[in-house]
């Protein structure tokens, strides 16, 4: 286990380069990483790699029928594995990157283990410059918060070490969360959209964009 310091802008710093190498290459290997998002920090993984998950579910203590949210770097890597519609196409023009999990048909070669069997997946795009560029490299990894099951969501690396401990490869500590608080989540499904829980975007907001 070792936690790795990155201090950073809104912008990538090519100087970070070789610290999104380094966590690339773990979740590769494998291994568990803990990464920085706007809203708290995150666990991660492949999600091609079962045993990867697995390990993960058991580091979070989390049941294996609760469903695992997947992180992507932008649209087209979105699109590679979930269906969007039109009204998931108005939402990630509007809000992504940013404090939204989009709940929509995922594609065949998502693993059953990633959504508990479900067809659909929960997808976020973090708005954070590091996180981004991992993502980058690594192809898309699972996006929980990083604690474990039903302990308080890590707004600081402190929380996530407290919580994980070994179980994870590399922390990736950019300081305290910029939101402190978890993204709004909106299922999308045969037109259908209904908002799970709300966070930093509102349920306002959502319905606005919906309807214009």
């Amino acid at each position: 286990m070792r936690i790795v310091k990155c201090d950073c802008t809104d912008v990538f710093d090519q100087r970070l380069a070789g610290i999104t190498d380094e966590v690339a290459a773990e979740v590769a290997a494998g291994n568990l990483i803990v990464y920085p998002t706007e809203t708290v920090y995150g666990i991660g993984a492949d999600i091609f790699n079962e045993v990867a998950v697995k390990n993960l579910f058991l580091a979070k203590k989390r049941p294996f029928d609760m469903a695992l949210s997947v992180a992507v770097s932008d649209k087209k890597m979105m699109e590679s594995i979930a269906v969007l519609d039109e009204n998931a196409d108005k939402l990630v023009k509007a809000f992504l990157p940013g404090p939204l999990t989009v709940i929509i048909e995922k594609k065949r070669d998502v693993p059953d283990l990633v959504t508990s069997m479900s067809k659909k997946v929960g997808i976020r795009m973090p708005d954070h410059p590091v996180t981004k560029e991992i993502i980058k490299r690594t192809g898309p990894i699972v996006a929980t918060s990083a604690n474990t099951h039903s302990h308080p969501d890590a707004t600081d690396i402190g929380s996530a070490v407290k919580d994980l401990g070994s179980a994870v490869s590399v922390y990736v500590d950019s300081g305290p969360s910029r939101l402190k608080k978890p993204s709004t989540i909106v299922w999308i499904m045969n037109g259908q959209v209904e908002i799970i829980r709300q966070g930093a975007i509102t349920i306002k907001n959502i319905e606005d964009v919906l309807n214009a």
